[in-house]
């Protein structure tokens, strides 16, 4: 459970510590007081997206951090620039961990919760929670996905077989002219270079001779010579000798090479038109299938695997088929399986909801949870939900998005939420605005219902005008604005006691400050001995036990 509240230097918020506690926590105070400003942070906490303008007026950063039973801190600091770091437990995260973690730690209903009880995944899920199909779901969920899985590989294939057969014959030729072709990796260049060769034959004969020529009669034994004469006058010159052999060795080498290769090159105009038809047809497949040998190669493996397909995907298909046939059985017994318990579970749900409406101020109101089969089913099973409501007595019932008011929603939701609860893992509940459009006895049904929620095992926090909610209270806080330091700064103080009979006079409004009093202890009396009466009476097992 959320066991504190922390905020920081948000918006009217300079330094603010919400203590929390098991039950049902109650937040009260005069309007513009910063109530909802708390709601703000904790969904701020929860991974809500931020913006610039929640940090107050001549501070760097907003902090908001919250301490979840003994062990769980969650932080997360939103810079004047907008920017945002989080910590889990002292380590770095991401927004998107804050936000997965929080969705198992708190519930939090305001208005756009409320909004959301207009959709129909909504819908589907609170009933899907409520009937416990959390089994059910999932293999339904993971049936579709592997039918539909197998409808697409079967779809592909034979998609695939029907384009391979059409231009069969295309891939057939393709196959046939590069195998005929045979090309080779490096080849055209080998060619380049020959056709080079055969071209030029004369030209580069006569250049190789020359060269040979010129190497002999490079003077090289009158080198010799000259290296003998100044060694006699100056010894220290005959380590040139060694440079001077090496160079006659190399123009030796030179000379027999170019001798070897003017001798091995002659004009062959029959092997260079050969050569050259050669190299127009690798042009020609480059051209077609290429740019490159490699690129050839590679066409016609690929055009012999599309070929392949011929053989082999009648085969695939019929096995494919086979296993479409099996997954669409076991999805079919998985949706049935998710129908049986959604059939249970609407009657129930409906039944008890309805039970409550009468007290939470719909006295003619009725809820229906119903089962509109789907023509195909899809992976959230065979059926869509649908909360239909009657208002009033005679009246026809009609889907909730059409008919109900923000009051009635808030009113609904905060019904289906009593009865979802014993369903429900996640620990602390946050109501703000369940209140709207009520008050008088229908707002002390609807604190008794609040008080219902949050059980021995849950915790809820309510964000409340109305003095015969705040009764109700396990842990009332109190925010109260004022002026520190010319800006508008909003404080929180929890009140017990004397303190809390005044906050209830208060919220009561009464002008005459005694009768107000007297009315808040009545109220606060009430409330205490409604709650006794309750936690002393049976309970089922697993049902929530108060004590105050």
């Amino acid at each position: 459970m959320l066991t504190e509240l922390r905020v920081r230097d948000l918006a009217v918020i300079a330094d603010v510590t919400l203590p929390l506690q098991p039950g049902l926590n109650v937040l009260t105070g005069e309007t513009g007081a910063g109530k909802s400003m708390l709601v703000d942070a904790l969904a701020l906490l929860l991974g809500e997206r931020a913006s610039a303008d929640v940090v107050r007026p001549g501070a760097e950063k907003t902090v908001i951090e919250a301490l979840f039973g003994d062990d769980t801190v969650l932080k997360r600091e939103v810079t004047r620039e907008g920017r945002s770091r989080v910590w889990i437990n002292g380590s770095p995260a991401t927004v998107g961990m804050l936000a997965q973690i929080g969705a198992t730690l708190v519930d939090l209903h305001g208005q756009h919760e409320t909004q959301s009880l207009l959709r129909p995944d909504a819908q589907r899920d609170i009933l899907d929670a409520y009937a416990g199909a959390g089994v059910e779901r999932v293999a339904v969920r993971d049936a579709h996905q592997r039918l539909s899985g197998l409808e697409q590989r079967e779809s592909e294939l034979s998609a695939r077989q029907d384009d391979v057969r059409r231009k069969a014959d295309y891939l057939r030729h393709v196959v046939q002219e590069i195998e005929k072709a045979a090309p080779k990796v490096g080849e055209d260049e080998t060619l380049e270079t020959d056709a080079k060769r055969l071209a030029h034959a004369d030209e580069l004969g006569r250049l190789a001779r020359e060269l040979e020529e010129v190497v002999d009669a490079a003077g090289l034994a009158r080198a010799h010579k000259i290296l003998a004469a100044l060694v006699k006058v100056d010894p220290s010159t005959g380590q040139w000798q060694e440079l001077l052999d090496a160079a006659s060795a190399n123009a030796q080498e030179l000379a027999q090479a170019a001798r070897d290769y003017a001798s091995g090159i002659e004009a062959d105009p029959a092997r260079l038109a050969s050569v050259e038809q050669r190299r127009d047809l690798l042009f020609r497949l480059q051209q077609k299938h290429g740019p490159s040998i490699p690129d050839i190669l590679a066409t016609r493996d690929s055009s012999a695997r599309e070929l392949e397909l011929l053989d082999t995907a009648d085969l695939d298909l019929s096995n494919l088929a086979e296993e479409r046939v099996t997954a669409a059985a076991e999805f079919t017994q998985a949706c049935a399986a998710l129908t049986k318990q959604r059939v249970t579970g609407a009657g129930r749900l409906s039944k008890q909801v309805n039970e409550l409406l009468p007290a939470l101020g719909m006295a003619g109101g009725t809820l229906t949870v119903r089962l509109q089969p789907r023509p195909t089913p899809h992976a959230h099973g065979s059926e869509d939900v649908v909360f239909e409501v009657m208002l009033n007595a005679g009246m026809e019932a009609r889907p909730l998005a059409r008919v109900a008011s923000g009051g009635e929603l808030s009113r609904l939701m905060l019904a289906l939420k009593v009865v979802v609860a014993a369903h429900d893992a996640v620990p602390t509940l946050v109501f703000d605005e369940v209140d709207q459009g009520i008050g008088g006895e229908v707002g002390a049904r609807v604190g008794e219902a609040l008080a219902r929620v949050a059980g021995s095992a849950r915790q809820a926090l309510v964000i409340t005008h109305l003095p015969q909610i705040a009764a109700y209270a396990d842990h009332h806080l109190v925010v109260a604005k004022a002026k520190k330091g010319g800006v508008a700064t909003s404080d929180v103080e929890v009140v017990a006691g004397e303190s809390r009979v005044k906050e209830i006079a208060r919220m009561l409004g009464d002008a005459d400050m005694e009768t107000a009093l007297r009315h808040a202890a009545e109220l606060l009396r009430t409330a205490s001995a409604k709650s006794a009466s309750r936690s002393a009476a049976p309970t089922s097992p697993g049902s929530a036990r108060r004590s105050r």
